[in-house]
């Protein structure tokens, strides 16, 4: 495993930011939109990805009609209370405050606010960061890569003290991961849409970017978990999203 001094302190809390609900059409499954926040002991924080665009919070049928979304499934819920600000404003976190963005990937619900943070580097896998432009959603890729420090991830990576990123291919090409020790949770692994519900194992990860790495991935991640014992937080399980504790509730 590579090893990069990105971070200086321990992870000390996590929070889980609410960035809205989601219905898929195919299957009727209405899915948590969420993000991370990770304080250390160096008085550092890190946010994992960025929800939607805030214009789906000004006007989510303009938004998701400009976007082609509705052939895919419709936002249920997404409020200006979802989006980045006001959810690290829960935290007890403002804008400035954030050191290191995190993109587990490029997908319309995670890069929405890639762009809000001039300050923070954004750590992000190679494969996804020379895409011409975020991945998006289908063919509709309206967004620019900003002008920002970018931190390339080629292979899984150890960012900080009890702190690590993984590469997981196959839902998007630069899929990351996440594996932390916190305090007094443990161990927590965050395979963010790598895994989004665990049926997704059982269904071969079907519809991914990439079906063959995704299950290798899928399987590299269960590993890791049955390993370590950790907490798995998972992308965008149904049945796991009601019962995490969210902002400004956290996991220390």
């Amino acid at each position: 495993m590579a090893s990069a001094d990105y971070v200086k302190g321990r992870p000390v809390a996590l929070h889980v930011l609410d960035y809205g609900l989601f219905k898929v059409h195919a299957n009727g499954r209405v899915i948590g939109i969420c993000g991370f926040l990770i304080e250390t002991d160096a008085d550092e924080t890190i946010l994992i990805d960025t929800g939607f665009p805030a214009k789906y919070a000004e006007n989510t049928k303009a938004a998701s009609d400009e976007d082609l979304l509705g052939g895919f499934g419709v936002v249920l819920s997404l409020t200006h209370d979802n989006l980045p600000a006001a959810q690290l404003a829960k935290s007890g976190k403002t804008h400035a405050d954030v050191n290191l963005l995190i993109m587990t990937h490029t997908h319309i619900d995670h890069v929405g606010g890639i762009a809000e943070f001039p300050q923070a580097p954004i750590l992000i896998a190679a494969a996804e960061r020379t895409l011409d432009r975020p991945l998006y959603w289908g063919p509709i890729q309206p967004m620019d890569w900003p002008d920002r420090e970018y931190l390339l991830i080629n292979e899984d990576t150890r960012i900080g003290p009890s702190l690590q990123v993984l590469l997981v291919p196959g839902h998007a090409p630069g899929q990351l991961a996440l594996m932390m020790d916190l305090p007094e949770t443990g161990p927590v692994l965050i395979v963010s849409d790598a895994i989004s519900r665990p049926a997704e194992i059982d269904e071969k990860f079907a519809g991914s970017w990439d079906e063959g790495l995704a299950i290798a991935s899928g399987a590299r991640l269960m590993d890791l978990a049955d390993q370590t014992g950790a907490f798995v937080i998972y992308g965008h399980s149904p049945e796991q999203w009601p019962k995490l504790k969210k902002t400004p509730e956290f996991y220390g």
